[in-house]
């Protein structure tokens, strides 16, 4: 995981976001995926801030990203993520048709149910000012039939 700093231009909004990789970041902002929390804009760039380093001889393993957080934060992320997985489980996942599929729900021409996919930023605006309710995972998921 890598965390990253960013801003979005029409408001300074500065927020933090994770991503797999570097190229998960680069191909989740070309895809126009990644938008402000605050005000919905995907005009966002990285904002600058200070590099992680470990201190001296506590380097340890490179893959453990939370090597150095406190229990308390890793417990909450961990809570985080089993919440997440257990309502991906409870839900059907829908993939680009997430728009439209919540908004068949909510008109009551589909049948209801807990669903989960992918939406454009202007997408997202749209369903709520429809009165649609929707809220973003807080860690991304793998596309259905990949690998995480």
């Amino acid at each position: 995981m890598i965390i990253f700093d960013l801003k979005c231009a029409p408001q300074d909004h500065v927020f933090e976001a994770w991503f797999g990789s570097s190229a998960d970041y680069d191909d989740q902002q070309a895809r126009g995926l990644v938008a402000c929390p605050l005000c919905g804009s995907a005009d966002i760039a990285k904002a600058p801030m200070a590099p992680a380093v470990p201190a001296k001889g506590s380097a340890g393993n490179a893959s453990d990203v939370f090597a150095g957080a406190p229990a308390e934060i890793k417990a909450m992320l961990a809570a985080a993520a089993a919440m997440q997985k257990s309502l991906i489980d409870k839900s059907e996942a829908v993939g680009d048709r997430f728009a439209d599929e919540a908004r068949a729900i909510h008109l009551g021409e589909a049948d209801a149910r807990a669903i989960h996919g992918r939406a454009t930023p202007a997408e997202a605006a749209s369903l709520v000012e429809e009165g649609i309710p929707v809220a973003p995972l807080p860690f991304p998921i793998a596309d259905p039939g990949t690998e995480n």
